[in-house]
């Protein structure tokens, strides 16, 4: 670390060895760097908090490594159950949603500050891509959320339990990060998660899907299909293009061999779009070829798009399709609509805020 320049070092960045190197750099004894990840990730505590620290210590962490997070607007729905906030890590604004149910916690994190996926049902494909996250930056939101969760009604669990990779991004479109972002969640020495108890999702890029089956081969999978065709898909998700349903099929048997793991379809439900008996019809096939639970979500609707969540019976008739042909299928329970909890809406809110 000799020639660091602390003032442009994330400490968020750092891993263990990281800061046992640093400490070290510090005069401290690398010990001390052990009880600041722990403290960080573990814990979850601020600097001021680790009184297994020395107070000089803990003070020249505060001044010179600040932790740059920053919770600009945090929000409560469903009884207290479903917490979402606007992050500012670093230079990105970024949100997290906390979800408990009965029987788990689960929070829902970002990889990117915007996406460049271009769906245009998805507030934040409206934003186009404003940055990576970096590995420390994404796991930060898992600091946010396990403190979060502490706050949760004694209805849940009041810890977290699971993490979802289906906020704001592409994760397979910033995977270094993502892959190591999942180390630290993992990491004993860490946020210690399950990793049955992670799950990545992505669009559908094919090379990153193989890529996490050899990287994370306990970490769960779930691939946003929300069409059947590649006509429609094209119109609905535009990196079709790159990898059209055949060639997104063919990386999720590969990563379903490779795992032993039962992937997850998500499907948007749009009004009058993807919402038919064919589309459910067509699906049938990718899903059983697959051992794929299928994982309905009524669109959240975007203010100032065309597109509007299926009906009821629609959503009813979809799900009588896909169960008369075996296959396993749930409709998710929607969240949080009146705290803009879809991802890229409460950013979105304030940007619009801002402008006023």
């Amino acid at each position: 670390m000799q020639g660091l320049d602390i003032a442009r070092l994330n400490p968020l960045d750092l891993d263990l060895g990281g800061w046992e190197v640093l400490m070290a750099a510090w005069g401290e004894p690398p010990y001390h760097g052990r009880q600041v990840y722990r403290g960080l990730w573990r814990r979850g505590n601020s600097y001021g908090q680790m009184t297994d620290l020395p107070a000089a210590l803990r003070r020249r962490l505060a001044h010179e490594l600040p932790l740059p997070i920053e919770v600009l607007d945090e929000r409560s729905a469903d009884g207290g159950r479903t917490l979402k906030a606007l992050l500012r890590i670093g230079r990105h604004d970024v949100e997290a949603v906390v979800m408990g149910y009965p029987d788990r916690v689960t929070a829902c994190v970002s990889s990117q500050a915007g996406c460049a996926m271009d769906c245009g049902f998805c507030a934040t494909g409206r934003m186009g891509l404003l940055g990576n996250l970096s590995t420390g930056e994404i796991a930060a939101q898992v600091r946010w959320a396990r403190a979060a969760a502490e706050r949760l009604p004694d209805t849940t669990p009041r810890r977290l339990t699971n993490v979802v990779f289906m906020g704001m991004g592409e994760p397979m479109s910033n995977y270094r990060a993502v892959r190591d972002a999942v180390a630290r969640l993992l990491d004993p020495a860490g946020i210690d998660l399950s990793a049955r108890h992670v799950t990545v999702s992505t669009v559908g890029v094919a090379p990153g899907i193989r890529r996490l089956g050899i990287d994370h081969p306990q970490v769960g999978l779930a691939v946003s299909l929300h069409a059947a065709d590649d006509g429609l898909r094209d119109r609905l998700v535009p990196a079709n293009g790159m990898w059209p349903l055949a060639e997104v099929e063919t990386a999720v048997q590969d990563w379903r061999e490779r795992t032993g793991r039962r992937p997850s379809i998500e499907w948007a439900m749009i009004r009058d779009v993807n919402d038919d008996d064919r589309q459910a019809a067509l699906l049938v096939p990718i899903a059983r070829r697959l051992r794929a639970h299928v994982n309905l979500i009524p669109m959240n609707p975007i203010p100032g798009s065309p597109w509007q969540p299926s009906i009821r019976p629609r959503l009813d008739g979809f799900v009588h399709v896909l169960e008369s042909a075996g296959v396993t299928v749930t409709i998710r329970d929607t969240r949080g609509r009146e705290i803009e909890a879809a991802c890229g809406q409460l950013r979105l809110e304030h940007e619009r805020s801002a402008r006023a």
